[in-house]
C-alpha cells in the first residue's frame, strides 16, 4: 500500500472513529448524584445506543466504503436539519450558534461519507 493510498484508506476511518467518540461524551451527562449507581449506568448505555449504531455502519464502511460513504453522508445530511432544529428552538440558540454546533457534530460524519467514497474511487482506479 503506498503512502498515498495509505492516506486515504486511514483518513476515513480515523475521522469516524474520532465523531463517534465525540458523540459519545455526550452520553456522560446521563450521570447525576440523586440516582443509584445502576440506574446511572443504564441511562448511560442507553444515551450510548447512537454510538453503538454508528460503529456498526463504520464495520461495514471499513469493509464496503461505497455503501458506508453513503450512508455516513445520508446519516449527516438527515441529522443537520434535526440537529439544527432542537438546538435553536428547544435550546434557543440564536441562528449562528445553532449552525455551529450542526457543524460540529453533523458534518463530521458527512465528511467521513466523502472520504470513504473517495478511498473507494482511489482503490478502484488503482485496481484499473
Amino acid at each position: 500500500m503506498t503512502t498515498k493510498r495509505s492516506v486515504f484508506f486511514w483518513a476515513p476511518r480515523m475521522l469516524g472513529l474520532a465523531a463517534i467518540a465525540f458523540i459519545s461524551l455526550f452520553a456522560l451527562d446521563s450521570f447525576e448524584a440523586d440516582q443509584s449507581l445502576t440506574t446511572q449506568l443504564l441511562h448511560f448505555a442507553q444515551h450510548l445506543i447512537p454510538s453503538f449504531i454508528l460503529l456498526a455502519l463504520l464495520a461495514i464502511a471499513w469493509k464496503w466504503e461505497k455503501v458506508g460513504g453513503m450512508a455516513f453522508i445520508a446519516i449527516g445530511l438527515i441529522f443537520s436539519p434535526l440537529v439544527y432544529m432542537l438546538n435553536h428552538g428547544r435550546n434557543h440558540f440564536s441562528i449562528a450558534q445553532s449552525l455551529l454546533v450542526v457543524l460540529f457534530i453533523t458534518v463530521p460524519f458527512i465528511i467521513t461519507g466523502a472520504l470513504f467514497l473517495l478511498s473507494h474511487s482511489k482503490t478502484n482506479s488503482a485496481a484499473a
